[in-house]
């Protein structure tokens, strides 16, 4: 049984550590000081800037992720959104998406974007089929190398 829940204080190792199991995969790596800073401190960079973030746990592991992080008033990013390998093509993936656009119009945002690379290719599918098209940011995080973005 798999549980879609807000993300807790005291996550945040859990949820580091996810991602740096699912980037292992890719031969890409995490950085706790600039791309993956935010997940430090979940309140602080979330929740207290009119953002959220959750987590899917199968019996009190938690196996996949993703965050809603504010850029401007109507633009929010859609951020560590992981999900283990072993979990892929469950539906799970779907389940988070639809679960973010809630989430981030309800908090008020009208536009969502993502960065990401292009070693992703499962996650790169999953975004074009929810509508999500490339842009050109003004600038990527150090890890990332494609963006993507969708009108709510």
């Amino acid at each position: 049984m798999f549980n879609l829940r807000k993300a807790n204080k005291g996550d945040e190792s859990k949820i580091m550590d996810l991602v740096k199991i699912v980037l292992s995969d890719y031969g890409l790596k995490t950085n706790p000081h600039e791309t993956d800073k935010d997940l430090s401190d979940l309140e602080d960079y979330y929740f207290s800037k009119n953002g959220w973030f959750a987590v899917i746990e199968k019996e009190n592991e938690i196996i996949g992720s993703y965050g809603i992080f504010k850029i401007e008033s109507k633009t929010c990013e859609l951020r560590k959104m992981y999900l283990l390998n072993n979990y892929q093509g469950q539906g799970l993936g779907k389940l988070m998406m639809d679960d973010a656009f809630k989430k981030a119009r309800e908090l008020g945002y009208s536009r969502i974007v993502l960065e990401t690379n292009k070693l992703l290719g499962k996650a790169i599918t999953l975004y074009g089929k929810y509508g999500f098209v490339q842009y050109n940011p003004p600038h990527l995080s150090d890890r990332c190398d494609f963006a993507m973005r969708k009108e709510l």
